[in-house]
């Protein structure tokens, strides 16, 4: 466990308003953890004994299906609050959170949110916003995962990962944690070979650059008119 400074919560929109009283309140009884690269913060099903919000690095949340299908639901940035299962009615975190960068966390009780929420208004109003951002990005995904070829998922996958977690270089935008095709694959429902056949012909055209546990969009723009379905990837 380490020390959080309250500066710290500062940078973020969640705590951007809040005066030092407010920030020190909100931290009694919280905790911090520095973990290294592929930690598991907790697994799908476990009893949820406490929430969280990250600092530093990155963490995607993974959920297994009825049929033993491995999907990712989400990538966590800094910022966003996570497994935050009591505003959600349950008792139990329904997918599993895993680091895939060294990461920085806070964390409660769970037993504390119902207290943090009445006692901090702003807490909970953006934490209530946060919420509706989710589900809104969960029925997005279920939109294009029945209405769409899988060529515009992969495209409209990966501006995610632009809009979210994206770093613009001379070259584009670098997408700024490490992710495989796995990884796209998992967000985009399809398999591992149909995402290494459309990265392939899109690193032929230069719209994307891979590597090993990097992507590259060099074309953002045009990678948009392909999730659109206006264009096709390897024109």
């Amino acid at each position: 466990m380490i020390p959080i400074d309250r500066t710290l919560l500062k940078e973020f929109a969640l705590f951007a308003t809040m005066d030092t009283k407010e920030l020190d309140d909100i931290l009694y009884g919280a905790t911090g953890r520095l973990l290294g690269r592929n930690e598991v913060v907790f697994k799908q099903g476990d009893t949820a004994r406490s929430f969280y919000i990250l600092l530093h690095g990155r963490l995607k949340v993974s959920q297994v299906t009825a049929d033993g299908q491995q999907i990712i639901v989400r990538i966590i940035n800094p910022g966003d609050l996570f497994g935050i299962a009591k505003a959600l009615k349950r008792d139990s975190y329904p997918g599993t959170a895993k680091t895939v960068s060294e990461s920085l966390i806070v964390c409660w009780p769970t037993a504390l949110w119902d207290q943090l929420m009445e006692e901090h208004p702003t807490l909970a109003a953006n934490a209530m916003q946060a919420v509706g951002a989710r589900l809104q990005e969960a029925h997005t995904r279920i939109r294009e995962m029945a209405t769409e070829e899988v060529e515009r998922r992969v495209a409209h996958t990966i501006l995610r990962l632009v809009r979210q977690s994206g770093k613009r270089v001379e070259q584009g935008v670098s997408i700024d944690f490490p992710v495989t095709r796995k990884d796209i694959a998992e967000m985009a429902g399809t398999t591992l070979h149909t995402v290494s056949r459309i990265l392939s012909a899109w690193e032929s055209a230069e719209l994307v650059q891979g590597g090993r546990k990097k992507l590259l969009v060099r074309e953002p723009h045009r990678l948009l008119l392909v999730a659109d379905g206006i264009v096709e990837g390897y024109l």
